[in-house]
């Protein structure tokens, strides 16, 4: 799998203040003007009272289907890939717009009691197996490509997330530059630190890793953004595919207005998938949610099949993102 990624990235191009309450029992009446006798004007000198302009109330920025916390409302079901890249996921094939119905369709099947959240998982920095000019083994996608997805996620009222494969980039530095399409309210990120390499370390050879205080400078630049645009809570997710790509867990810290999501990553049969899924959620660390991924082709090799949505609602922790490859 790690080798077939990394050869299909080798053709992607590097691409208020608040007013007073009306209702406050405390609240002082404004004295009103005394009434001009007729044919009375303001004494000389005197200028005109000032009118303060009407300000329209401007409505808080809310989530894709409306209000500000993601959990426990919805259950975030989406595709992830990158145009022109099918080995890379299923949101690269076809068209967009069909696979936009498909998401809608698939993700209502998981609701079981909330109310389904589209994702559209886009690679926005993809790992390759050579350099490339800054020597940083990675690839960004050409702006024009995340507007595009970004207006298609808008029109379907969907969470278009940002998924990052850094290489031997900094992570931070990548979602740093992402920003633009960060500042809106139904704009997220993925992390995939198995393509996060260390200095020597090439992708597609080997895992590569995070720990708990780079994910939690991430989730602190994120935290940031929320309170200054007074944007909605906003996913952070991590794909994990085994217990080595994170490690100190324990370091992890929440950060307000931010969501994170621990996302089990394995491949194999429904068996090794739930066995992957307990090492993974266990000892989780407080106010981490989870997330689930399955593989059309690679879960079916072997004799193996694709998890029922029944089968994934099974498991403990019951999935809050469920992403589709």
């Amino acid at each position: 799998m790690l080798a077939a990624t990394a050869a299909a990235g080798l053709t992607l191009l590097t691409g208020c203040g608040e007013a007073p309450s009306a209702g406050r029992s405390d609240a002082k009446p404004a004295p009103r003007p005394s009434p001009a006798s007729p044919g009375a004007s303001a004494p000389h000198g005197s200028p005109a009272p000032a009118r303060t302009p009407h300000r329209p109330h401007r409505p808080r920025p809310e989530l894709p289907r409306g209000g500000r916390e993601l959990f426990p409302r919805y259950r975030m079901v989406g595709f992830c890939g990158l145009p022109g890249a099918a080995a890379l996921g299923r949101l690269g094939t076809g068209d967009p717009a069909e696979r936009a119905d498909e998401i809608e369709k698939t993700a209502r099947r998981f609701a079981a009691g909330r109310e389904p959240l589209p994702v559209l998982e886009l690679l926005a920095v993809v790992a390759n197996s050579t350099p490339g000019p800054d020597g940083s083994y990675r690839s960004r996608t050409p702006a024009a490509t995340i507007a595009r997805f970004h207006r298609l996620a808008r029109r379907r009222r969907a969470m278009l997330l940002l998924n990052v494969q850094p290489g031997r980039a900094a992570v931070l530095d990548e979602v740093k530059a992402l920003r633009e399409w960060l500042v809106h309210p139904d704009v997220g990120v993925a992390l995939d630190p198995e393509w996060e390499m260390g200095p020597g370390d090439i992708p597609g050879d080997s895992y590569g890793r995070t720990d708990g205080h780079e994910l939690t400078s991430v989730a602190r630049y994120l935290s940031g953004l929320v309170e200054a645009h007074d944007l909605p809570e906003k996913p952070l997710v991590f794909h994990q595919v085994a217990t080595s790509v994170v490690r100190e867990q324990s370091a992890l810290r929440p950060q307000p207005g931010v969501a994170l999501i621990k996302s089990a990553d394995g491949i194999g049969s429904p068996g090794l998938k739930r066995g992957t899924w307990k090492r993974l959620v266990r000892d989780l660390p407080d106010g981490l949610h989870t997330g689930f991924k399955l593989f059309y082709e690679e879960d079916a090799q072997g004799g193996g099949r694709l998890m029922t949505p029944k089968e994934v609602l099974a498991l403990r922790p019951q999935p809050e993102y469920v992403m589709y490859e």
